[in-house]
């Protein structure tokens, strides 16, 4: 069988054609799968996507005519795509409930850091040999609260880091980790962690109830000098609300891995267009901010895993079995996605 990948980077092709090698061509295309595209998987029985992938109804159907029933997508979250319209459609949805959840800790620490010693500005500078330290300096960590929002495993591994440096450790979750309240942390009324935490970090999906968590409110209980980081979902922080609090000069730094409208910038080359997201436009403005493309996730160790979950999702669902990752199975929606 021959599978066709959409969204597939130049770096992540080799791990997939290792991956399928002896059991399925892949035909791995650069292009996100949208309603544009769509039309390009006829005649595919199984589809692989990526996160910024539209799964909506409408591509559903589309892919649903010509001949898909299976979509395997390369991510944890999905919420980009309509399970609904895909178990009426028959189809079966598969995703990968987890993979190295220290990809995305680690790399979130390293924002952290970068904003909190002004690194980027640092090495830009050194670059074109002004070594001065005029407007460089940053802060200890240690001693100051960490604030986790999701204690899940990337949560986890992130507030072990920063156990590490000696923070002090306060999370909110719908449920508790015993293995971070080991470590000392407290669990807290999320508005509590946001007036209280020097650094907070986001590892929550984003669902109906957590859109825009970090809203207007939020940010003006965050202190003047926080940090605020976010590798998980876009769609968590209300950007033009946030744009008003550094307007403001308000919070020491922003680091952002996603971005709530990144669907068609994030993973293209737009250097040579008009850019016309006067949000996102604006958000880059400030110095105190760093963005960088989704890419927390993006080490050989955990695109491995994600490649690997991703084969087996396409056996067991050849083979009529589910597992895990199974969002819709042959047109049955089970409890975990409802």
């Amino acid at each position: 069988m021959e599978i066709v990948a959409f969204g597939v980077q130049t770096d992540e092709r080799p791990f997939l054609e290792r991956a399928f090698a002896g059991r399925h061509q892949v035909r791995s295309l650069s292009v996100v799968l949208n309603r544009d595209t769509a039309p390009i998987a006829h005649g595919y029985e199984v589809v692989s996507s990526d996160v910024n992938a539209d799964l909506g109804a409408d591509v559903l159907q589309t892919l649903a005519a010509g001949g898909t029933k299976m979509v395997a997508q390369r991510s944890t979250g999905f919420n980009n795509i309509d399970l609904e319209a895909a178990a009426d459609l028959g189809m079966s949805i598969g995703r990968v409930s987890h993979y190295s959840p220290y990809a995305v800790a680690e790399f979130a620490w390293a924002l952290a850091l970068a904003v909190d010693r002004k690194i980027v500005r640092a090495a830009r500078r050194t670059r074109n040999f002004d070594f001065r330290l005029d407007g460089l300096m940053g802060r200890d960590l240690r001693g100051r609260t960490a604030g986790v929002l999701g204690t899940g495993r990337i949560g986890e591994a992130f507030t072990r880091i920063a156990h590490g440096f000696g923070m002090d450790l306060l999370g909110w979750d719908l449920v508790e980790n015993p293995r971070c309240a080991a470590l000392g942390m407290k669990y807290v009324p999320r508005e509590r962690l946001f007036a209280e935490a020097d650094l907070v970090t986001l590892h929550l999906p984003l669902t109906d109830d957590t859109r825009h968590l970090v809203d207007a409110a939020a940010l003006a209980a965050m202190k003047d000098d926080a940090i605020l980081v976010n590798t998980s979902r876009g769609g968590l922080v209300d950007t033009a609300a946030l744009v008003r609090a550094l307007k403001a000069g308000r919070l020491s730094g922003v680091a952002l891995d996603v971005y709530e409208e990144e669907s068609g910038l994030f993973y293209h080359d737009r250097s040579l267009d008009v850019i016309d997201d006067d949000t996102l436009a604006r958000l880059m403005t400030f110095a105190n901010v760093l963005v960088t493309s989704h890419q927390a996730y993006f080490t050989d160790d955990a695109v491995g895993q994600i490649t690997q979950a991703t084969v087996t999702n396409v056996e067991d669902y050849l083979a009529h079995r589910t597992n895990e990752n199974m969002l819709v199975t042959r047109g049955q929606l089970p409890a975990v996605a409802r």
